[in-house]
């Protein structure tokens, strides 16, 4: 068979079997099975199978994920974010927007704590859009910061995302954490900016309201009482990575066992709230590795039949400048994300994308930092978009999913923007990870 033909065959029995709604984890796997019969040599290929799925399950590089996710279903079942929004709302005054810069504000601090950008984007919903609602605030303003800054934790580290994503791509994992930094508060100040200034020319949206005046000194005992703290889940994670003194491995399990401080000192661990938190960390994790381990042996699958090797030379041949190869793979992401989640559409695309980012001579940390940029946004890409169904399920019931698709629109535009910065100054990735030892 020629290369296309086998492309051709083997996409198209994986979105056959994705659209006639098996999970996208049992139909990477049943791709890979028949592949690895015709392309990898009979029973050769299957056992080639089995030792795929074991080398990707005891790949020390993955341990992170579960301990990242962990961090964030303790942070969403615990509260501990909730006296640090009360702490911050006291320090806005009357800026316009301020129950939505609130929302960014907050987001963007516990991204830095949390792995799960559903677990963030729920405590914020549950905590804040009730506030709006009471306030008059548009379902625009109410419910598209909290979209928006819910999906930072996609770049901003602890990502487990991220780590996947390295993992696969064989980079350095501590490098794609360190380079989500920067990129991640380069969103979070587009989205502030968009909800101040769109507020500020249609009030309307969220009508100012008398907010009582405090002592300095009330408003920092606050700071220091319940935001400070949070702190050091931020460095037991970042900093020790960034300093080079603790692996991604060692930082995650350090951030995990501060978070279980962390929520016994504000009073909020319990037997419960553990049971909870390592029920979802199993779920979600579970349901991530399958998906990775049919992804790797797709991969091996392209490369051996020749698929691969044939789509890229045949590409190349056409003279296309790689920077619009470039922005073609952006684009069909982003087209990918109407339909698929964020995990699905990358494990897609990536064993296409990987022998091109090695021709082109793309740096790859720069090229993955794009690619999770793209997972974000695929989580607020409608009509499949991971967060706006978690949206749907913390808004009031008159909310429908064309008011959410609605309100997660202009902050899709703001990560438009920041990729279009980071494809044309890349040091905004990795300006950090170039500082690493």
């Amino acid at each position: 068979m020629e290369w296309w033909q086998i492309l051709i065959l083997v996409f198209g029995m994986l979105v056959v079997l994705m659209f006639s709604g098996i999970p996208i984890a049992i139909a990477f796997l049943l791709v890979d099975i028949l592949g690895a019969v015709v392309f990898l040599g009979g029973k050769a290929g299957l056992i080639q199978l089995i030792l795929n799925i074991e080398d990707c399950l005891t790949s020390f590089s993955l341990l992170p994920v579960p301990l990242f996710i962990f961090m964030g279903e303790m942070m969403f079942h615990s509260n501990m974010g909730v006296q640090a929004i009360d702490a911050f709302e006291k320090w806005l005054g009357r800026i316009p927007g301020r129950l939505g810069l609130l929302a960014i504000t907050t987001g963007t601090l516990f991204s830095t704590m949390s792995g799960s950008t559903m677990a963030t984007t729920a405590m914020l919903g549950t905590l804040l859009v009730p506030e709006m609602k009471k306030r008059g605030y548009s379902k625009t303003m109410s419910i598209g910061p909290i979209i928006g800054s819910g999906g930072l934790s996609m770049l901003i580290p602890p990502s487990a995302l991220a780590i996947l994503l390295a993992a696969l791509s064989n980079i350095s994992v501590g490098k794609l954490l360190i380079a989500g930094i920067i990129p991640g508060f380069l969103i979070a100040f587009l989205y502030s900016s968009y909800v101040v200034i769109r507020c500020w020319i249609q009030p309307s949206l969220a009508p100012p309201y008398d907010v009582p005046s405090l002592p300095l000194y009330k408003k920092l005992l606050d700071i220091a009482r319940y935001v400070l703290p949070l702190g050091l889940i931020i460095f037991l994670v970042i900093g020790v990575i960034f300093l080079g003194v603790a692996t991604p491995s060692e930082a995650a399990a350090l951030g995990a066992l501060g978070s279980i401080f962390l929520a016994g000192l504000y009073g909020q661990l319990n037997w419960d709230i553990l049971k909870k938190s390592l029920q979802g960390t199993m779920r979600i994790s579970g349901m991530m590795f399958i998906i990775i381990l049919g992804s790797m042996t797709f991969s091996q699958i392209l490369a051996f039949s020749g698929a691969s090797g044939g789509l890229v030379e045949s590409v190349l041949s056409l003279n296309i400048p790689p920077f619009l190869i470039l922005l073609s793979m952006q684009v069909t992401l982003l087209f990918l994300g109407c339909f698929m989640d964020n995990l699905s559409m990358v494990m897609v695309a990536l064993p296409i994308y990987l022998p091109f980012i090695n021709t082109l001579g793309f740096n790859p940390l720069w090229f993955s930092l794009l690619m999770l940029l793209n997972m974000e946004m695929a989580n607020t890409t409608p009509p499949f978009g991971l967060l706006l169904f978690v949206m749907k399920g913390v808004s009031p019931a008159d909310t429908t999913m064309v008011d959410i698709y609605k309100a997660g629109f202009p902050f899709l535009l703001c990560d438009a923007i920041a990729m279009g910065l980071i494809i044309i100054f890349p040091a905004i990735a990795l300006y950090l990870p170039n500082l690493m030892h």
